[in-house]
């Protein structure tokens, strides 16, 4: 096979020569049988004629390439021979139709296949091009691949920026649903608050025309910021007044001696309280038989001070702090004992005479160790 057919447009124009060249074969057939009776000798050279120059202006068309400026006038030439090549069975067919006589089928296709083998012409050789060389037919091919890779991503961006889209589409309309229902909940929020509130201040005001409250509550003082300091909650019952302001009291003790005796509810209230009372101090819990710090000996003397009812006098204290097995010189647990009563004066709270006068007088000398 020549190198020439091997290529898709030589392929192209070869398949449409040989159909050409099969319908011309065809046209002269039919044609001569047709104009012999009138034309008799005159129709060989007439019919030959007609067929060739119809292949001949088929092949100028194809030679001058998509120049519209050449190819036009051949291809009004070729249209003109193709309408006669087909007008000539054609007006056989419509002669034997009226008379009657059979109709031969080569009749019938000829004139149908030379109208399409024209038009097969015209709309395949504007696609055709011109014949070019394998480097110009490579670059092209390239450049057209580059095109088509482009459009293919181009394609595929516009799917997947459309696919974006209809997610956000998705996204807006779900939180715009969220959004909304955040917003209803907060009104209804606000509804219902506005409306317990209305009752409760009608309530309120009804109240305080009924009940109006005595100028002495008016009066307490609420704690500041920054004088205010952690104090133990207030002993139940006990006799000690105005504890708060000395930070001495403590919480729930069972009335009891103040000595290690008694139910083992009243020694877990007592170990509780001893603890509670640290930990508003900020010192470890003391423990019996372990030297104490000066934080810890407070917190003792004020735990067995404040246990009973009335509060113990100085003399009770230190016994119940040996009794209960707790280390510390006479003289250390003198000072601490003299600091809390110092307090109480300082507090307004009433020193029991005992523990005051027990102060004065005790004149032991001090114990060597801790």
């Amino acid at each position: 096979m020549p190198k020439r057919l091997q290529k898709p447009r030589g392929m192209v124009l070869s398949v449409l020569g040989v159909i050409t060249l099969a319908v011309a074969i065809l046209s002269v057939a039919v044609t001569y049988d047709i104009l012999a009776p009138w034309f008799g000798g005159w129709a060989v050279p007439t019919v030959g004629a007609l067929d060739a120059l119809w292949v001949v202006f088929q092949a100028t068309e194809i030679l001058a390439g998509n120049n519209k400026s050449r190819t036009r006038r051949v291809q009004y030439a070729g249209l003109a021979l193709t309408l006669i090549n087909a007008a000539v069975p054609t007006a056989h067919l419509i002669l034997a139709a009226k008379g009657g006589a059979p109709l031969d089928l080569a009749v019938v296709i000829t004139p149908i296949a030379v109208i399409a083998t024209k038009g097969a012409w015209w709309m395949a050789l504007p696609s055709l091009g011109r014949p070019v060389s394998d480097t110009t037919r490579q670059d092209l091919a390239t450049k057209r691949q580059t095109v088509a890779d482009r459009l293919e991503e181009m394609e595929a961006e516009a799917a997947h920026r459309i696919e974006l889209l209809e997610l956000a589409t998705t996204l807006e309309t779900r939180v715009a649903a969220a959004e909304t229902k955040y917003r209803v909940s907060v009104l209804k929020a606000q509804q219902d608050m506005t409306q317990q509130l209305h009752g409760q201040a009608e309530t309120t005001e009804k109240t305080i025309a009924e009940k109006p409250l005595p100028a002495s509550v008016a009066a307490i003082r609420l704690p500041e910021l920054e004088g205010w300091e952690p104090t133990a909650p207030a002993l139940p019952g006990t006799a000690v007044t105005d504890r708060h302001a000395i930070g001495t009291q403590v919480s729930g003790l069972p009335l009891g001696n103040g000595t290690p005796d008694g139910t083992p509810a009243q020694r877990a209230a007592r170990t509780a309280a001893l603890a509670d009372l640290a930990a508003v101090a900020g010192v470890p819990v003391p423990e019996p038989g372990e030297p104490l710090t000066d934080g810890q000996l407070d917190v003792v003397l004020r735990h067995l001070r404040y246990v009973d009812d009335p509060p113990q006098s100085y003399r009770q204290a230190r016994d119940s702090f040996r009794d209960s097995g707790y280390v510390g010189s006479e003289a250390r647990v003198r000072r601490a004992w003299s600091a809390l009563m110092a307090k109480e004066k300082a507090g307004g709270t009433q020193v029991d005479r005992d523990g005051g006068a027990e102060q004065a007088e005790e004149e032991e000398p001090e114990d060597a160790g801790a």
